[in-house]
């Protein structure tokens, strides 16, 4: 029987101390695809066992199902909106996955994609997705067994959703760009809701409406909500680099910037770092 284990990479973590206090990075952006979402999409691969498949994605979803259907031997088709980097299309493609531009936004995207009569794969709200991001937090937890809080970049909510799942109890924080902030307005009204999407991560955290299944995870779990920036997440990109020759994407630096911040109390948290495919190089 085929594991996700096989086809994932255990991602190290990294301790630390940042403005004086101790700090445990977990590298998830050295993951094979260059995010955490590549667990989530193998772990549904895996259940679904077909040869061919949809999804739509503002890019590193798309990169993870391509990569997951060439390791697994299935086709992929991937839908994404115009407004989708370049530098993730590229890799799409080049992982043998079949690209349709559809739509200014992810949402009309995914409309277009499950249109096609074929296995969609959802980029979040799903519980074999959730299960495969899961196993992230599994890692840490074993990793650094120390640490008591996680700071988690949220889109739509299935990485955060399986860190509460795999936390043990430890303290959660959901974080978001203030103008991209889909979850934290979903816990606000007790429901998903329709959200702006207007941040420099959005490519990667602009889900308009939160998972309904990671939201009710997220309330049964300690997890609360932490809105940062886009000053403040760029500011912690370039401290990454300049202080641990740490290169992320803007989503990927999101954690860190809620964890600059000081607003949450914790002996040894640890910060999530989801992804790192940006057009943007350090200087």
């Amino acid at each position: 029987m085929r594991t996700l284990s096989q086809y994932v990479r255990r991602t190290p973590i990294m301790r630390v101390s940042a403005d004086g206090r101790p700090l445990v990075f977990k590298l998830e952006h050295l993951q094979l695809t260059g995010s955490f979402k590549l667990r989530g999409a193998v772990n549904t691969l895996l259940s679904l066992n077909v040869s061919e498949v949809v999804t739509a994605s503002g890019g590193n979803h798309g990169i993870a199902v391509a990569q997951a259907a060439q390791l697994l031997g299935a086709h992929a088709t991937v839908f994404v909106p115009v407004t989708a980097p370049e530098t993730k299309t590229r890799r799409i493609e080049a992982l043998g996955a079949k690209l349709i531009r559809h739509g200014n936004t992810y949402a009309e995207a995914a409309a277009a994609a499950r249109e096609l009569n074929l296995p969609y794969i959802e980029a979040y709200n799903s519980l074999p997705v959730i299960e495969g991001q899961s196993t992230v937090t599994q890692e840490i937890v074993e990793d650094a067994p120390d640490i008591d809080t996680i700071f988690v970049a949220v889109g739509g909510g299935g990485l955060v959703a399986g860190a509460a799942l795999a936390s043990g109890g430890r303290h959660v924080v959901a974080v978001e760009p203030e103008n991209c902030c889909a979850m934290h307005n979903a816990l606000a009204a007790g429901e998903p809701v329709d959200s702006v999407v207007d941040s420099i991560a959005a490519d990667a955290l602009g889900a308009t409406r939160a998972g309904s299944l990671s939201l009710e995870i997220l309330q049964q779990h300690n997890v609360s909500s932490a809105l940062v920036t886009d000053v403040e997440i760029l500011s912690a990109r370039d401290r990454l680099w300049e202080e641990f020759r740490i290169a992320v994407e803007p989503a990927g630096a999101a954690a860190f910037a809620a964890f600059l911040r000081g607003d949450v109390s914790s002996e040894l948290p640890c910060v999530l770092l989801c992804g790192a495919n940006s057009e943007w190089r350090p200087s």
